[in-house]
């Protein structure tokens, strides 16, 4: 489906037009350099010895370069269970195979939300060599109900995930979720994301309900922004590299401040539920976990 991109009128550019309580920062997470892959380079937020987790994501990676060296080993073939993975392409081209015999190409603006569940062996290999390669890579936790189900795909071209645009230049791209009345591509996710790609104008304000009991976060990757501004305070200033973790509320104030800004809005819902992780296994015990090593060396993640 073709969905054309969507005009509306701003009714809340403004602190005094947020409903509900405003989420305020808890943590700044600022992305650690580190590599995967073959060598793949890379800032990881979520995941990394700051934040090992948060309820339900598992790992966020921003991957962001134009010297091929950085990226052109690419990420060989490699198993999963336990968990989803979602790649969305900002610049470059990937290309995506599996123990299941599917075959694509992620190009820039592309989404991919992979459910591993109960197993599957998959590689995702640069199909450029040179120019810039940048996206993301979200872990997202199953419940213990799901993570033995069949996997599955949602694979999503870029002109098919919705963007609005409000009256002051506020783009945005809604991956999963609903923002300003429109629902996102992605959808029957066990933990009802919300997955916006939003880009602000200088000095401009943007709102966004979020499900009271959903765990939260904003990651900067252009500009700078000030969340969780009220009437009565100002936010707090988020850099471009740093990843903020909100506290409970029922709405997202963000507002930019002295230049454009972009960044990714995301909340899920928690989980609660053991968290054992074993490099590409995320079960909920140490017997599951050595269950999918077994499974993984007895051939038993190819379907």
């Amino acid at each position: 489906m073709n969905l054309p991109h969507t005009t509306i009128k701003d009714q809340n550019n403004s602190i005094n037009g947020s409903s509900g309580e405003p989420r305020q920062v808890e943590q700044i997470i600022t992305s650690q350099s580190t590599s995967d892959g073959a060598g793949v380079r890379l800032k990881r937020s979520i995941g990394s010895h700051l934040l090992a987790h948060l309820d339900p994501f598992l790992l966020l990676d921003e991957f962001r370069s134009d010297n091929s060296n950085d990226y052109i080993a690419g990420f060989p073939s490699h198993p999963h269970r336990g968990f989803e993975t979602v790649t969305y392409m900002l610049a470059g081209s990937m290309e995506h195979k599996d123990s299941r015999g599917n075959q694509g190409v992620l190009k820039t603006g592309c989404v991919q939300w992979m459910t591993a569940a109960r197993g599957i062996v998959h590689s995702e290999m640069p199909i450029q060599e040179n120019g810039l390669m940048w996206g993301f890579q979200l872990w997202v936790n199953l419940p213990a109900k799901d993570k033995m189900k069949q996997s599955n795909y949602q694979d999503i071209n870029s002109q098919d995930i919705p963007e609005v645009i409000l009256e002051n230049g506020i783009r945005i791209r809604i991956i999963a979720g609903e923002s300003q009345g429109v629902l996102g591509a992605v959808r029957g996710v066990a933990v009802d994301p919300l997955y916006l790609d939003i880009f602000m104008p200088e000095n401009t304000f943007f709102n966004q309900p979020v499900a009271k009991d959903h765990s939260s976060f904003v990651y900067v990757f252009e500009g700078k922004i000030e969340v969780g501004a009220t009437k009565h305070q100002a936010g707090q200033l988020i850099h471009k590299g740093q990843l903020a973790v909100l506290s409970d509320g029922q709405v997202i104030n963000a507002q930019s401040v002295d230049a454009s800004a972009r960044f990714l809005l995301i909340a899920g819902k928690p989980l609660n539920e053991p968290i054992v992780k074993y490099g590409p296994f995320v079960m909920n015990t140490e017997e599951e976990i050595e269950q999918a090593i077994h499974d993984f060396r007895k051939g038993k993640f190819i379907d």
